[in-house]
C-alpha cells in the first residue's frame, strides 16, 4: 500500500460526507445524508487525504504513480458495512427452504434436526482449510457487491475445537483480504445434542473453556448469544456478557427475533454494543434503548426469506435511535450477503427513506462494529473504501431499481477490487 495514490474526479456527488467526529446519526438526523456535488477526492496509502468540489479543485502537480478514476455521472458512496453475518459455514440448507415452502416453521425445522444443529454437524466434519476456501469465495463476492467491512460470527461448531476453527478461519480472512473483518464468539447459538440434558454444563464449557481460549488467541472482539424462547434465557445471556466483559469482549446479541422476553433490557444493562434482529418489539423494548449507546440493528433480508415480521425501523427512528442495517448472511435463514438488497428492503419494507437506509448501511453499521472512526463516511482521515455507482439518475434509484446491479467500481483502502467502465 505504501506510496499508492488515488484521485477520483468529476463525481456526480460524493455521498455521506459526514464531518469528522460524527460517529453515528440517530432519529431525524438519519434523513441527513451530506453530499458534495461535482466532487473529487484524493487518497494516499489507503487513507482519504483531501476532497471537495470542482470550484475548489487545487490541481495536480505530481502525477507520478497516481491512479485516476473519472466518475462522471456516477455517485461515490462509502462502502457498505455489514455488522451481522454468519459467513463461515460448511454447507447450504436448501432442503429446509423446501420444508418452509411445504409449511414447516423455523422451530419445527429445528425440532426435526434441521437449523443450527444441521449446520453444526456439517461444520464439525469439515477441515479448516476447506472451510476457509469456501468462506473466502463468499467474502470475495461480498466485496464485489460493495461490502468493505464485515462482522463474522462463530456458532456452527458448538464444541471448543469447532468454534475455534471457525474463528481462526475468520481471522485468516481478515489477514489475507483487504476488507475489515470483525469477529464474534457465538458459541451460545444452540444447545448441542451432547448437552441436551445439561445446558448448565454447556454454559460452563463456553465460559470456562471456549471463551478463555478465544481471548488467549485474540480470535474475537465480541460475544453473542441467541437470547430467544427455546434457545438461551436472559439469565444465560447475562452470564455470557459478564464473562465476555472480563475478557474484553463487548456484547453483540441476537434478541427479539420471535418473542420479547427481556433480552434488550438485559443487553442495555450489560453495556452491549448492539442488539440485533428486533422483529418483535414492545414499547418497553424501544424505551429501554432510548438514550443509550446501544445500536439497534435490523436484518430485513432474514424477514424477507422467512416471511416473519420486519423490524420496526420507523418506530425506532421516531424514538430518536440510530438504526443500523445488516444482512444476517447464513445458510439457513438468509442465504445472501448482498447489502444492496438490504438497503432496498430498508426502503421497500421498513419504510426508510433512501438517505436513512444508506446511513444505516454505512455510518451506523460501521458504528455497530466499532469501525465508525475508520469507515462509514467519506471523511478526510478515514479509509479510502468506496462504491462508485454506474450512471444512475438519483440516489433513490439505487433501492428503487432493486433487481439491478448499480455498482461500477469498488475500492477498498485505496485499491480497486472491482473495476468497471469508470476507470481511466
Amino acid at each position: 500500500m505504501e506510496g499508492r495514490r488515488l484521485l477520483i474526479k468529476n463525481a456526480k456527488a460524493l455521498v455521506g460526507t459526514h464531518a469528522a467526529g460524527v460517529e453515528r446519526v440517530a432519529g431525524a438526523a438519519m434523513r441527513e445524508l451530506p453530499q458534495v456535488e461535482q466532487g473529487w477526492l484524493m487518497a494516499e496509502n489507503g487513507i482519504i487525504t483531501a476532497m471537495g468540489n470542482d470550484a475548489d479543485w487545487p490541481g495536480i502537480t505530481d502525477w507520478n504513480g497516481l491512479e485516476v478514476i473519472d466518475a462522471t455521472d456516477r455517485y461515490v458512496l462509502p462502502g457498505w458495512c455489514d455488522p451481522h453475518t454468519h459467513t463461515v459455514f460448511a454447507a447450504s440448507r436448501e432442503g429446509e427452504f423446501v420444508d418452509r415452502i411445504n409449511g414447516l416453521g423455523y422451530q419445527e425445522i429445528a425440532a426435526k434436526g434441521g437449523g443450527i444443529l444441521n449446520s453444526a454437524a456439517k461444520l464439525r466434519a469439515m477441515s479448516e482449510e476447506e472451510l476457509y476456501t469456501q468462506a473466502r469465495a463468499r467474502v470475495e463476492e461480498l466485496m464485489r457487491q460493495g461490502t468493505v467491512a464485515v462482522e463474522i460470527k462463530s456458532g456452527y461448531g458448538l464444541t471448543t475445537d469447532s468454534e475455534l476453527k471457525m474463528l481462526r478461519v475468520a481471522k485468516r480472512l481478515k489477514e489475507e483480504l483487504p476488507l475489515q473483518v470483525r469477529t464474534t464468539l457465538l458459541a451460545a447459538h444452540a444447545i448441542p445434542p451432547e448437552y441436551k440434558a445439561d445446558r448448565n454444563g454447556y454454559m460452563d464449557l463456553i465460559v470456562q473453556e471456549i471463551m478463555p481460549r478465544v481471548a488467549e488467541e485474540g480470535l474475537a472482539q465480541y460475544v453473542d448469544c441467541f437470547c430467544e424462547t427455546n434457545y438461551f434465557t436472559v439469565a444465560e445471556m447475562e452470564r455470557l456478557l459478564e464473562a465476555g466483559a472480563e475478557h474484553g469482549l463487548l456484547g453483540k446479541v441476537h434478541v427479539n427475533q420471535f418473542t420479547s422476553i427481556g433480552g434488550i433490557q438485559a443487553a442495555v444493562a450489560k453495556g452491549a454494543l448492539s442488539v440485533d434482529h428486533l422483529e418483535i418489539m414492545e414499547d418497553a423494548d424501544i424505551q429501554a434503548l432510548t438514550g443509550t449507546a446501544v445500536i439497534p440493528t435490523l436484518l430485513p433480508s432474514c424477514s424477507f426469506f422467512l416471511g416473519i415480521p420486519y423490524g420496526p425501523a420507523r418506530r425506532l427512528i421516531e424514538a430518536g435511535l440510530p438504526v443500523a442495517l445488516a444482512t444476517d448472511f447464513n445458510p439457513g435463514t438468509t442465504p445472501s450477503g448482498n447489502m444492496n438488497f438490504v438497503v432496498a428492503l430498508g426502503c421497500i419494507k421498513l419504510r426508510m427513506l433512501p438517505e436513512e437506509a444508506i446511513n444505516a448501511a454505512t455510518l451506523n453499521a460501521a458504528a455497530a462494529m466499532g469501525l465508525q472512526n475508520e469507515l462509514g463516511s467519506i471523511t478526510v482521515g478515514k479509509r479510502a473504501s468506496f462504491i462508485i455507482t454506474k450512471a444512475v439518475p438519483s440516489l433513490a434509484y439505487l433501492p428503487y431499481a432493486f433487481g439491478q446491479d448499480h455498482i461500477d467500481t469498488v475500492i477498498i483502502d485505496g485499491r480497486t477490487v472491482r473495476t468497471g467502465e469508470a476507470t481511466d
